[in-house]
């Protein structure tokens, strides 16, 4: 299990590497309007298992809507003081 934050320096690791192996690279190479449709479609996802399927279910896609949120983030250039900056 990993944090909001651990995720988040995971990330910014591989990106920072440049693996061309790695999703996440290719994902944050792909840019802003790739990583944006992403995240649409894992939150319709997220709304669509909290609104018919189990707990567990939701919980796996809103973990995958806040990973596309974090490459939306490392695609735009952002970090999380930039964001925790208007929480």
């Amino acid at each position: 299990m990993k944090t909001f934050d651990e995720l988040f320096d995971e990330l910014s690791g591989k990106v920072t590497a440049g693996d061309p192996a790695s999703g996440t690279v290719q994902a944050v190479r792909d840019g802003v309007h790739a990583a944006g449709k992403k995240v649409v479609e894992e939150a319709a996802e997220s709304w669509m298992a909290a609104e018919h399927e189990g707990a567990e279910r939701t919980a796996e896609e809103i973990s995958q809507l806040l990973y596309r949120v974090q490459v939306l983030m490392l695609a735009r250039g952002l970090t999380l003081g930039d964001v925790y900056a208007h929480l």
